[in-house]
C-alpha cells in the first residue's frame, strides 16, 4: 500500500508539499525566534545585545537580572495575587459555565431558547466600559479581588461551546435510563455528565486560566491598592512605565549601569510571567484539540 501511494504522487503534489513545508517552517521560525531571543537576552550581557552580537546563542552569560527580579517583593506579590485570581476565578468560571451549559442543553428547559438568545445578544451589544464600571462600583467590588473574578464569571462563547458538547455527547437515552433508576438531575450531572466531559473541561480550564493569568486591564480599571495588583500589572509597570525596574536597580549609581540591568530585567520578567503556563500546557494538550473540535462542530 505504501509503495502504491508513493508511485501515485505527482510532480504537482511534491511541489505543493515543498511550498507548504517551506511556508510553515518560515511561520514557525517567525513565532519561535522572538521567544528564543527573549530567553537568551535575559541571560546575556546587555552590552553584547546592544552591539548586535546576540542572535542565536547567549553571550557572556549572567543571571543578575533574575537575581534582582526574585529579590523584588512586587514580583512575588504579583505572583501570589495572580495565582489566587487564576485558581479562584477559573473555579468560578468552570462551575457556572458547566452548570449553565448543561441546563441550556436540555430540551425540557422552559424558556431555554429565549435565555440563549439573550446571552448571545450580549456578545454583540455590551454596556460599555463606563456602565460596567458603575455596576461594579455599585456592587461594592471596586478595589477588591472579586472585581477580577465576578464581572467575567461566564464567557458566552465558552458557554455555547460547552452546550454544544453536551448536546452531541450526552445521549437522551442515558438521561432517561438514569431517571428510571431514580437518579436526580443533579446526581446525573455530577456522576455521569462531568466524568464524560473531561476533554471540554480541560479546554475550558485552559481558556479561562490563560485569560485570568494574562488579565491586566481589569486590574488597571478596578484596583487602586498595589497589594492587590496581579503579576501582569506589575509586569506592565516594568515594561511600559519602567517603575519596578528603577526600584530594582536603585543601588547602582551609574545611569548606564541601571539601563544595562533594566534590559536584563525586562527580558527576565517576560519569562517569569509566561513560564507557569508553558509548564502546565503540555499536561492538558491531549484534551485540547479533541474538546475544541467536538464543542465547535455545531453552533
Amino acid at each position: 500500500m505504501s509503495s502504491i501511494s508513493k508511485v501515485a504522487r505527482s510532480r504537482e503534489d511534491k511541489i505543493f508539499d515543498f511550498i507548504n513545508f517551506t511556508l510553515l517552517t518560515i511561520f514557525l521560525i517567525a513565532i519561535l525566534y522572538p521567544l528564543w531571543f527573549v530567553i537568551i537576552g535575559s541571560i546575556s550581557n546587555p552590552d553584547r545585545i546592544f552591539a548586535g552580537d546576540v542572535l542565536f546563542l547567549p553571550k557572556d552569560i549572567t543571571f543578575e537580572g533574575f537575581q534582582r527580579i526574585f529579590a523584588d517583593g512586587k514580583i512575588w506579590m504579583g505572583y501570589r495575587n495572580t495565582i489566587i485570581y487564576t485558581v479562584l476565578g477559573t473555579t468560578v468560571n468552570i462551575t457556572l459555565t458547566l452548570m449553565a451549559a448543561y441546563a441550556l442543553s436540555r430540551k425540557d428547559l422552559f424558556g431555554g431558547k429565549v435565555i440563549m438568545l439573550l446571552l448571545v445578544f450580549t456578545m454583540f451589544f455590551s454596556g460599555g466600559l463606563i456602565p460596567t464600571y458603575l455596576v461594579v462600583k455599585q456592587l461594592g467590588l471596586v478595589n477588591t479581588m472579586w472585581a477580577m473574578i465576578l464581572p467575567k464569571a461566564v464567557a458566552v462563547w465558552n458557554l455555547i461551546v460547552v452546550k454544544t458538547f453536551f448536546e452531541m455527547t450526552i445521549p437522551k437515552d442515558l438521561l432517561e435510563a438514569a431517571k428510571m433508576d431514580g437518579c436526580t438531575n443533579f446526581n446525573f450531572f455530577r456522576r455521569i455528565v462531568l466524568p464524560l466531559s473531561k476533554p471540554i473541561i480541560a479546554v475550558m480550564v485552559l481558556f479561562y486560566a490563560v485569560g485570568h493569568w494574562n488579565s491586566y486591564f481589569d486590574a488597571l480599571i478596578y484596583l487602586n491598592d498595589e497589594g492587590l495588583y496581579p503579576l501582569q500589572l506589575v509586569l506592565r509597570s516594568i515594561l511600559v512605565q519602567n517603575e519596578a525596574s528603577i526600584s530594582m536597580v536603585s543601588d547602582l549609581e551609574s545611569y548606564a549601569a541601571q539601563k544595562r540591568i533594566a534590559e536584563l530585567i525586562k527580558y527576565g520578567v517576560i519569562i517569569v510571567a509566561t513560564l507557569p503556563l508553558l509548564i502546565v500546557y503540555p499536561f492538558i494538550q491531549k484534551y485540547f484539540v479533541k474538546g475544541v473540535m467536538i464543542g465547535g462542530i455545531k453552533g
